[in-house]
């Protein structure tokens, strides 16, 4: 039977959600997640391939923008949903439906898309990089204890609605000051409090504490869960964090300090959370928090590469010529003349000869500023035409502060 690729209609969400749980092996309910995703997913950004009326393959997207070095905000396309049936692969389904979509994210005036990858071979081949990391933190509280003694200013509060611009609020001053973050989904605040039952999955059931400053005004704030163990008589409750947010170090101090003090807890874990972590520098005993199963966390596409280039901010000066390798590119390549400094940066299409010929995915590693592209270019190969050239690219790419996305999608 012939293959169909093109938008699905509220109504085919059911279809589309049978597919996914196929590949994914996890089956909701699927009229209530289906009634979800009604009110969330965007039916132009949710493209399927159907035989007949069966879904075979499913690829959506929802607009954002994410903040790169220097703190400017760029419009992106937040990737996922991203399936294909076990019955149907080898077929070139996934190839076709990314197409169309990385063809739409462009005439929207989008510059790159994002995504988490369930398989770290797939998305390499379709020009995305993996440009952060991320890790889970452990902590043994027998052993942490705070450095220092700082101020309090938290409280456990019960969520409800009216929570919401205040959560808001503190995370957007965290997101608009950190590379790597986006912007979130209106709708995802009423889940991370447990106010709305989540399409697919339960509705969260958890604690909420918010951290004031001096003058009152919420400046960071956690989301944890418990889980109760006792060992001979022993209290061993762990803690799970799903989301530290901390507008400055001293928040960031306050709500670890609260953590730790939590009666009959013997451990807490938070995930995901930067790979390294303030954490331990600020316990007496730095071994009592280590950081376990380190992985990648967002991955970037870069499309309008010269847009893309010229918005961000580069720590060290440089010139350079580059030969971008990008299937989706009229010809195949972009060729771009970068000269960028502290004070700014221009990035142009040029007839000059180039300094480095490089694969787009590399880039996308590389663009925040958290990979050396000297290791992203290990994929696909790099030419070097002037020497020293990969070298000086990967000083101008980098930045001191790691990039790092909080929402995972």
């Amino acid at each position: 039977m012939t293959l169909v690729y093109r938008t699905a209609e509220p109504h085919e969400y059911a279809a589309l959600i049978e597919t996914m749980s196929a590949a994914f092996l996890d089956r909701p309910d699927v009229a209530r997640a289906a009634e979800g995703l009604a009110g969330i997913w965007q039916p132009e950004r949710t493209w399927a391939a159907f035989e007949g009326t069966q879904a075979v393959g499913t690829f959506h997207s929802w607009g954002t923008e994410l903040t790169v070095p220097g703190l400017a905000r760029i419009p992106v396309a937040a990737v996922s949903a991203v399936t294909v049936l076990p019955t149907h692969r080898r077929r070139g389904i996934l190839t076709e439906l990314s197409a169309r979509e990385h063809a739409a994210l462009q005439e929207r005036g989008e510059i790159a898309a994002i995504l988490y990858a369930s398989e770290y071979p797939i998305y390499g081949r379709f020009g995305y990089g993996p440009a952060t990391r991320w890790a889970t933190w452990t902590v043994d509280t027998r052993m942490a204890r705070m450095r220092r003694d700082g101020p309090g200013g938290v409280e456990l509060v019960l969520p409800h609605a009216d929570l919401e611009p205040v959560l808001r609020g503190a995370f957007e001053r965290v997101r608009v000051a950190h590379a790597g973050e986006i912007r979130r989904r209106d709708i995802t605040w009423g889940y991370r409090m447990g106010l709305r039952e989540e399409p697919w999955g339960d509705r969260w059931k958890g604690f909420l504490a918010l951290r004031r400053d001096a003058a009152g005004e919420v400046d960071g704030f956690v989301r944890y869960s418990g889980k109760e163990s006792w060992a001979h008589h022993v209290p061993q409750n762990e803690i799970n964090v799903q989301e530290l947010v901390a507008a400055t170090d001293e928040a960031y101090d306050a709500l670890w300090r609260f953590l730790l003090e939590l009666d009959l807890v013997a451990r807490i874990s938070i995930d995901p959370a930067r790979e390294h972590e303030r954490l331990p520098w600020v316990l007496v005993n730095a071994r009592a928090a280590r950081a376990e199963d380190p992985g990648e966390g967002l991955w970037v596409r870069l499309f309008d590469v010269a847009r893309a280039l010229e918005t961000r901010t580069y720590e060290q000066s440089g010139s350079l010529v580059l030969d971008v390798v990008d299937p989706a590119a009229v010809g195949g390549r972009h060729r771009l003349a970068l000269d960028v400094s502290p004070d700014g940066a221009t990035c142009r299409p040029t007839d000059r000869l180039p300094d480095v010929a490089l694969d787009v995915a590399a880039l996308g590693a590389a663009y925040l500023g958290g990979t050396p592209v000297r290791r992203a270019v290990l994929v696909a190969g790099a030419d070097e035409h002037t020497p020293g050239a990969l070298r000086a690219l990967d000083a101008m790419l980098r930045t001191v502060d790691a990039p790092h996305c909080s929402t995972f999608f």
